[in-house]
């Protein structure tokens, strides 16, 4: 069976990555996508290394599954254009900021009187009720305002980004759930709604999630920043020639790494004997670990840990995880024949249902190469869609 979401038809007018990963998500649940982008094109177009201008490897990661349309919004032939396809679409969703997106005529209140049924959702910076509304916001300045930066800073370090998108992913997928629930509200009672879906709150929930720790009451019983993960305790351990991540964390995960090594005769030191009594003691513990871990090499404690049956895997490389086996065995890598691009390398999504399953139907689309075939299928003939193009209100490239 195709994807749950087949027949669901989603107007994408979001850019960079928070909203295209969101409706990619939809887009590989079966819904049809229809991008829709400015005359310069999305920004990530132009980001990393080029076969042809305007499809970068960021841009062809998160845009599958849609096709697309370039519109020129701030001309009336284009802004009419946008006003067709709404009329015809379930699911509208944008990440421009309130006061430009009102200018062009496409807030809320208008959208809802040109399709009243509409699920419209609006993933910006910050909520709009408080203080921080319509400012500008980047992936680096959230993570900055949500703390992860000074996590990174944590026992003396250098305050640091974390070396990914992480706002924006994890805001998209959090966006993608929202979505996905209206609709299924919709499916019950036929209402459409406004959705938002701020940034900064996102992180916040997500970031936290583990650190509110003490906060968590009133009056506090202790600052913020969980114990086990905001310190400088918890790093990758050194072996004798390389690094490993491994989490012994129940007396089980003990007693089978003590027995492993035949190192039982620490099983009733004070320090292991019992969760309460590692944590009571975790410096020394990780100092033991320490010292059992520069023992033996990575591969000899991969396979002894996993026989024991702790958590443990080595630090694995970029270059690693593209090459790893296992990702091989599940066929997470979905390679494919691109019209301009030469042969890709896509992910596929790393989830399964049995019955109505995700999959890639479409690759990315090239600048504007659905253009006059979305136009068309919305009332346009050819003599009118000429002369959008020729106005510069839509732009076909191909």
């Amino acid at each position: 069976m195709a994807g749950p979401f087949k027949g669901i038809r989603v107007l994408d007018m979001t850019t960079v990555v928070v909203g295209p990963y969101s409706t990619q998500m939809l887009g590989d649940m079966g819904a049809e996508v229809i991008k829709v982008e400015a005359p310069d094109g999305d920004l990530t177009r132009g980001a990393g290394p080029l076969v042809n201008p305007r499809m970068g490897p960021g841009y062809l990661q998160i845009n599958r599954n849609k096709r697309a349309i370039a519109l020129n919004l701030k001309t009336e032939g284009g802004a009419e254009a946008m006003r067709a396809l709404l009329q015809e679409t379930d699911l509208f969703v944008h990440n421009m900021r309130p006061e430009p997106l009102a200018r062009l005529g496409f807030d809320y209140e208008s959208v809802r009187a040109l399709n009243p049924g509409m699920i419209y959702c609006n993933i910006w910076g910050f909520g709009r009720g408080g203080r921080y509304a319509g400012q500008a916001a980047y992936d680096d300045v959230i993570q900055g305002a949500a703390g992860l930066v000074a996590l990174e800073g944590f026992g003396d370090q250098e305050a640091r980004y974390v070396p990914s998108l992480i706002a924006d992913k994890t805001t998209g997928l959090f966006a993608a759930f929202a979505m996905a629930s209206a609709l299924y509200h919709k499916l019950a009672t036929g209402e459409g709604q406004e959705i938002e879906v701020p940034m900064f709150e996102s992180m916040v929930s997500f970031t936290f999630l583990e650190h509110l720790c003490g906060e968590s009451f009133i009056p506090s019983k202790g600052p913020p920043g969980s114990i086990r993960h905001a310190t400088p305790l918890r790093w990758p351990y050194a072996t004798k020639d390389g690094l490993i991540c491994a989490m012994p964390g129940s007396d089980k995960h003990w007693r089978g790494l003590l027995s492993a090594i035949g190192r039982e005769d620490l099983a009733d030191s004070p320090i292991l004997k019992g969760r309460d009594a590692r944590r009571e003691h975790m410096t020394e513990v990780i100092a033991l670990l320490t010292e059992l871990m520069r023992e033996r090499t990575t591969a000899e404690w991969v396979k002894v840990l996993a026989e024991a049956g702790v958590p443990c895997m080595p630090i694995s490389s970029l270059e690693d995880v593209i090459a790893d086996e296992h990702l091989a065995d599940v066929g997470f890598w979905h390679e494919t024949d691109h019209a301009s691009e030469g042969r890709l390398r896509l992910m596929k999504p790393p989830y399964t249902l049995s019955k109505s399953p995700a999959e890639i139907r479409r690759n990315p689309p090239r600048f504007g190469e659905h253009t006059r075939a979305i136009l068309a299928e919305h009332g346009y003939d050819a003599d009118k869609i000429s002369q959008l193009l020729a106005e510069g209100a839509a732009i076909d490239e191909n």
